[in-house]
């Protein structure tokens, strides 16, 4: 499906990975107790700044900070649109 948002400049559109629900052993972790995630998958990514160009790609696996990020909701689905200083890495 495609998304209506287009970020600007450095800005990145994120969806964010589900909350774990058991732990590795199979314990289930109760909704209050669940802990944000903190990585995802880019599905929007503006141009750049002037010199420095966006060096992630739609579709890449990111890790972020765990306070990064503004939460939108667009079309029934929830984002976080961030900077790409605040993405630590991406995965694989």
């Amino acid at each position: 499906m495609a998304v209506t948002v287009k970020p600007l400049a450095d800005r990145v559109l994120v969806q964010a990975a589900e909350a774990e629900t058991t732990t590795k052993s199979g314990i289930i972790i109760p909704d209050t107790a669940k802990e944000k995630p903190m990585k995802g998958k880019v599905i929007a990514a503006g141009p750049g700044k002037k010199d420095e160009p966006t060096s992630v790609k739609v579709g890449d696996e990111v890790l972020y900070g765990k306070y990064a990020g503004t939460e939108i909701h667009v079309d029934g689905t929830d984002y976080l649109i961030m900077r790409e200083s605040d993405i630590l890495a991406i995965i694989g």
